[in-house]
């Protein structure tokens, strides 16, 4: 889901809007963070970790989360309007400080909508037992469920030239894939396939038998493809580091480093991510900062 997941460096757990505890790959609105910006990026991880947790969490059936999300959509149509009910007891929180966020900066409310939109997807193809049909299917929802969250981020920075939100669409499509392949083993139990079926067809493995993806010879070698995929488009995307100012450029060399330390941690347990779950921890912070400090600007 939201590879925003969000975000350390060390891997402290947050607790979204509803009480819910999440494991983070990166952090939200860190010290690392301008003042003047953490009321808008706390808005905005609020609202989508929300929406992901509607998608997500908990016993709900599909109809009942489905049209949960409905409701919150026609919540935020009426946050993108100014139209907020200051006694919405559903959801405490969410709207009051995005409605400000939005006003404020100007937010493109479109980004939001498309997070949504990825949210719905998840229940709808988690319900229907659907997965993905190739990589391209795949990165298409990528753009909707991980790239909004950077490109609002660099909306807030200023920093929005083609080339700085191609870098960041890499790197956003990159932590949401690498999310994917450090919990097979949970997704799959809970019916959500992220593998898709043309790189499983590609490594002999078939797709219509997800209960044998684990104990198939070939699946390591199958998570390794898609390790190797994931860690090119996060280098490609990496100069997005030196495009953002100040403290900001430190935070995204803080989550670039946590997405490639969580691809060594699959590579070392053998690529095998359908039985455990690699994860960073507080040992990993001193290795991942001499590599954020290392990570130069390139010429071109």
């Amino acid at each position: 889901m939201l590879s925003s997941d969000n975000r350390g460096v060390t891997v402290p757990s947050a607790v979204g809007p509803q009480g819910v505890d999440h494991y983070e790959n990166f952090p939200v609105a860190s010290w690392l963070c301008p003042p003047a910006l953490r009321p808008a990026v706390v808005a905005i991880y609020g609202f989508a970790r929300t929406a992901d947790d509607i998608a997500d969490e908990g016993d709900a059936d599909a109809a009942t989360r489905l049209a949960l999300l409905a409701e919150y959509g026609l919540r935020l149509r009426a946050c993108a309007t100014g139209q907020v009910d200051a006694s919405d007891d559903r959801w405490p929180g969410v709207f009051q400080p995005l409605a400000a966020a939005i006003e404020r900066h100007a937010l493109p409310v479109s980004l939001l909508t498309d997070l949504l939109s990825a949210f719905t997807q998840d229940v709808e193809r988690t319900r229907d037992a659907r997965g993905y049909a190739d990589r391209a299917d795949l990165l298409d929802y990528c753009r909707r469920s991980a790239n909004p969250v950077g490109r609002l981020l660099l909306h807030l920075y200023g920093r929005t030239s083609a080339r700085a939100l191609a870098e960041s669409d890499h790197v956003c499509t990159a932590l949401q894939l690498i999310n994917f392949w450090q919990d097979i083993s949970i997704d799959l139990p809970r019916g959500r396939r992220y593998l898709p079926d043309a790189d499983l067809i590609a490594h002999g493995i078939d797709p219509a038998t997800p209960a044998q993806w684990p104990t198939h010879p070939r699946a390591p070698a199958l998570v390794r493809s898609l390790a190797e995929w994931a860690r090119e488009l996060m280098l490609a995307g990496s100069p997005i580091v030196h495009r953002v100012p100040g403290r900001a450029g430190w935070e995204l060399r803080a989550v670039v480093q946590g997405g490639l330390r969580i691809l060594d941690k699959i590579e070392h347990q053998g690529f095998d991510t359908f039985t455990r779950r690699p994860r960073i921890g507080a040992a990993d912070t001193p290795l991942m900062l001499w590599r954020c400090l290392r990570m130069k600007q390139s010429r071109s």
